[in-house]
């Protein structure tokens, strides 16, 4: 039987992702550029007998979503930049669990309130952490409609496969932009919640906790975290790349700069020059070995982001000086120009002529 294609927003996209994925479990509250997702759930919950509540706060919102997962259940939150900024606390607490959700990131521009308009001025805080402690959570970065459906698909397994949040991490240009979409097949997966809060009536006690005061207990918990942290950066660094295998030039981006990015390529090689692109999609753990490969051979690398530059300082860390790595911004909510873009590599080449000639 043939998939059903269909036109869909991104984030409605996401959303009837996560209700495929088994999502039955969906605490938000409601902030532009990714309202859309609230607003198809508030619809199509009832239908599948699942629970939208739209919370009072941001905060209520993520301490829900931890009351469910400690539960056992699938459960989502979305909302965008300052609305995810209120949410850090309860995210260290559920990490700290080891509880598995998904969040969703819908990016637009800061500080602050900012502005509606799509951004990427989030990285920082979704890679490395933006509540208290040691830890990480996974990273996602679709780059269209189609994957902002298939990572969450996929979110959902990451999440109980290792206990963890998973975050997709989108900008509000994705988010709002519509497409064709294939819609995902659930994958059937099924993992054992020995340690979900069901009641213990006939069986021992559990506990889910992040509070560990016991002499030398909570660094025990972070090595413990650190070792899984280990295992996934090892299985799940992920990335895309695009006319990389001869590059000079290597763009790296993420989102919608990296559709902005392919174009770049395609107009440079048409005249002449070599370029290619690397897409990371997982932002955490970030694919910097693959990408250190291609760092030595290639003559520069031009990290593309709209922002005023954060995934750069992976990029350059990845690098470990192999090349050059130059950086092209935009901010508050600002795309960054192809025009712009390829005038940076179409420079970057002719001051390796003029290098040449002059040696």
């Amino acid at each position: 039987m043939s998939k059903k294609t269909v036109l869909m927003k991104g984030n409605e996209a996401l959303a009837e992702a996560a209700l495929i994925a088994g999502c039955r479990h969906y605490f938000a509250y409601p902030i532009t550029p990714q309202n859309e997702i609230p607003a198809y759930m508030a619809k199509r919950m009832p239908e599948l007998g699942g629970v939208f509540l739209q919370a009072e706060s941001e905060l209520a919102a993520i301490n829900m979503v931890m009351g469910a997962a400690a539960g056992g259940a699938r459960t989502m939150t979305s909302s965008s930049s300052p609305g995810m900024a209120l949410k850090q606390e309860g995210i260290s607490y559920i990490s700290g669990a080891e509880l598995p959700c998904v969040l969703v990131n819908v990016m637009r521009g800061g500080p602050g309130l900012g502005g509606i308009a799509g951004a990427q001025g989030d990285y920082f805080q979704a890679t490395r952490g933006g509540g208290n402690g040691d830890y990480r959570n996974i990273v996602l970065a679709p780059g269209n409609a189609q994957e902002l459906a298939d990572f969450t698909v996929d979110a959902f397994d990451l999440a109980d496969e290792y206990r963890i949040p998973v975050m997709i991490l989108a900008d509000g240009f994705l988010g709002q932009m519509s497409e064709a979409v294939v819609l995902p097949e659930p994958t059937g997966k099924t993992f054992e919640k020995d340690w979900a809060l069901t009641g213990a009536k006939d069986r021992n006690k559990r506990l889910v906790a992040s509070l560990r005061l016991a002499e030398g207990s909570l660094e025990a918990h972070n090595l413990h975290l650190q070792k899984k942290y280990d295992s996934i950066t090892q299985a799940l660094r992920r990335f895309e790349t695009y006319k990389t295998d001869d590059a000079d030039y290597v763009l790296v981006a993420y989102g919608t700069s990296a559709r902005i990015s392919r174009q770049a390529v395609d107009r440079l090689r048409e005249a002449g020059v070599k370029a290619g692109l690397f897409r990371p999609t997982s932002l955490w753990p970030f694919p910097d070995k693959e990408l250190h490969e291609l760092a030595r051979k290639a003559k520069r690398i031009l990290t593309v982001e709209m922002s005023l530059g954060q995934m750069v300082e992976d990029v350059r860390l990845a690098v470990e000086g192999r090349c050059p790595v130059e950086f092209h911004g935009r901010a508050g909510g600002a795309l960054p120009a192809l025009d712009d873009v390829i005038e940076t590599v179409m420079r970057f080449e002719r001051e390796e002529v003029t290098h040449v000639h002059a040696s």
